[in-house]
């Protein structure tokens, strides 16, 4: 049967699952637009192709499935980078489709022409410039298996003009790609590593759990649960971690590092036994790495040999899938050991040093968040832009569940939250999502509240607005003698943009009005802009300096 090669790819996606594309069109796509004109593939017309990338990415992270965008060839297929290194930082599993000029223009500057598999190359696992229609479906697939499989990522396909319109006989039989079958990543951990690991749980009087995002991608959060409670060891989890463990479990920590809870930094510093699963030994977590659990054993259990090691020396490396190795050393643990010296004494730093939440009447940020918390109840989707919002709200928010928290970790990514908040909805449209921004990070998306509004996205947008670059702003208070260099911004309605767009919205500048004002957001069938006018040099503490050990800790206002 003859097939363009357009009708191919999207019987390609089709074969993988997919459901939802979002993209934005242009000359060198319009072949598979005009294919996606009789699809049963939704397709979710962006502002901006960046946005199209985040949300694919929200789409992948709240769903695990692999999320798809689409972008035109040169300019448009520039405007993915970010978003596609964002994925690429976080491990996350993307497959994105650009449009190329023909195979007879490569190399020779033709118009909206961009070596773009050169330059996504250090920001995806793989990436392919079709040359022939007939390799594009083995291609597809290749990709998707590529993309999640293993550590995820993004997958790029590079589609020229000539390639997608060219119609060649296709009856859906390929045989598998070369490099599909050369691709085996290691699953099963090494026995004898396990059996190390189990030992080392055992004789260890001061454990700590290090969970990360390998282990929300693994979906292995039922047994690193498990494994704390059968073994007694409290547990810490990173910014890609929150959910693993329920915040309100007594023996989650919370999150560590640099503005993490004085007592997960406490617990790492002083324990005998680091148990790391699927984390990166990030700079934001570690601080100075040589202090970094100085007296501690460490496991470090990752899909990636690549992670292991590379920058903390580690005791017991095992290669694997966190789900599959953790489960078998649940199957090999004895009795459950008592550590009531250690659990003691971590509760007495909770006790000492919780995380503070200023009830003084002025609009805080801590306040709107857990007011948030506590009128969802633990249910819900929460994305988040990045920068101070994004810290006040992994420290207050009470995350309960794996892939209920959606931001933007190893690429900090200004912009993100709404249109990954955007992908959410569409891979749980049963959920509540909100995405908590602070005034400078939604404007650098802000065009895609007409995305929301064209398509009703139920999202609630709640923005921190302190008219600074907030962030930026804390370090030259802290560190540059509060010389304040390009981070003040100018007043801003967002109530009135919302309305602009059709977008209900109002503006919150005192703290009696918030939960009211919450609850009218929760209450709304459709999308909600709330402008918090929060106090403007509130500061994320507590907070570790840039350098210095994770014990060192800053918090002016502690008691």
């Amino acid at each position: 049967m003859l097939k363009s090669g357009a009708g191919i790819l999207l019987e390609g996606l089709a074969e993988q699952g997919v459901t939802t594309l979002f993209g934005y069109p242009g000359a060198a796509v319009l072949s598979v637009y005009d294919e996606l004109y009789d699809s049963a593939i939704r397709h979710v017309l962006v502002r901006h192709e960046q946005a199209a990338a985040h949300a694919a990415d929200g789409y992948a992270r709240a769903s695990a499935r692999t999320g798809v965008c689409l972008a035109t060839s040169g300019p448009g297929a520039c405007n993915l980078v970010t978003g596609i290194a964002t994925a690429y930082m976080d491990s996350v599993p993307m497959v994105a489709l650009t449009g190329q000029v023909p195979t007879t223009s490569l190399g020779n500057d033709a118009f909206q022409e961009a070596d773009i598999t050169g330059i996504t190359a250090p920001v995806t696992k793989q990436n392919y410039l079709v040359k022939r229609t007939e390799d594009l479906a083995g291609i597809v697939r290749e990709a998707f298996f590529i993309s999640r499989t293993g550590r995820c990522g993004p997958v790029l396909i590079d589609l020229p003009r000539d390639v997608l319109e060219t119609r060649i006989e296709h009856d859906g039989e390929h045989p598998e790609p070369v490099a599909r079958k050369g691709y085996r990543p290691t699953i099963q951990g090494h026995r004898m590593q396990i059996e190390k690991a189990v030992a080392a749980i055992a004789q260890a009087e001061r454990p700590v759990i290090y969970a990360g995002g390998g282990v929300v991608a693994s979906g292995a959060s039922p047994e690193v649960v498990a494994l704390a409670e059968t073994s007694l060891i409290p547990v810490t989890t990173t910014l890609m971690g929150l959910g693993v463990i329920p915040g309100d479990h007594p023996l989650n920590l919370g999150m560590p590092g640099m503005h993490g809870t004085r007592y997960a930094n406490a617990a790492i510093t002083e324990c005998d036994l680091l148990f790391a699963v699927g984390v990166r030994f990030d700079d934001r977590v570690t601080g100075r790495i040589e202090t970094f659990a100085p007296d501690a054993t460490i496991v470090h259990i990752d899909i990636d040999p690549a992670e292991i090691g590379k920058n903390k020396p580690v005791d017991i490396p095992i290669v694997g899938d966190a789900k599959v190795v953790l489960a078998e050393m649940l199957g090999l643990m004895q009795e459950r050991r008592e550590r009531d010296a250690w659990i003691r004494r971590i509760s007495r730093v909770k006790e000492e040093h919780p995380l503070r939440c200023p009830t003084d009447g002025g609009l805080r940020p801590q306040r709107i968040i857990r007011d948030l918390c506590s009128l969802l109840g633990g249910t819900g989707i929460i994305a988040s832009e990045v920068g101070q919002n994004q810290m006040w709200t992994a420290q207050h928010y009470c995350f309960r569940r794996p892939r209920t928290w959606i931001s933007s970790g190893g690429l900090g990514t200004m912009g993100y939250g709404l249109p990954a908040a955007m992908g959410a909805h569409f891979a749980r449209p049963d959920e509540t999502v909100c995405v908590i921004a602070g005034d400078g990070s939604l404007q650098m998306n802000i065009q895609e509240l007409g995305t929301v509004a064209q398509y009703s996205i139920p999202v609630k947008i709640l923005v921190l607005n302190n008219r600074y670059l907030g962030m930026v702003r804390q370090w030259q208070e802290l560190f540059y003698d509060r010389r304040y260099a390009c981070t003040d911004l100018p007043p801003m309605d967002f109530a009135k943009i919302a309305r602009a767009y059709g977008i209900e919205g109002e503006t919150v500048e005192a703290g009696e009005d918030v939960k009211r004002a919450l609850s009218n957001a929760l209450e709304h069938a459709g999308p909600y802009l709330v402008d918090f006018r929060i106090e403007r040099e509130e500061n994320v503490f507590p907070m570790v300096p840039p350098g210095a050990a994770i014990d060192a800790m800053i918090d002016p206002g502690a008691g």
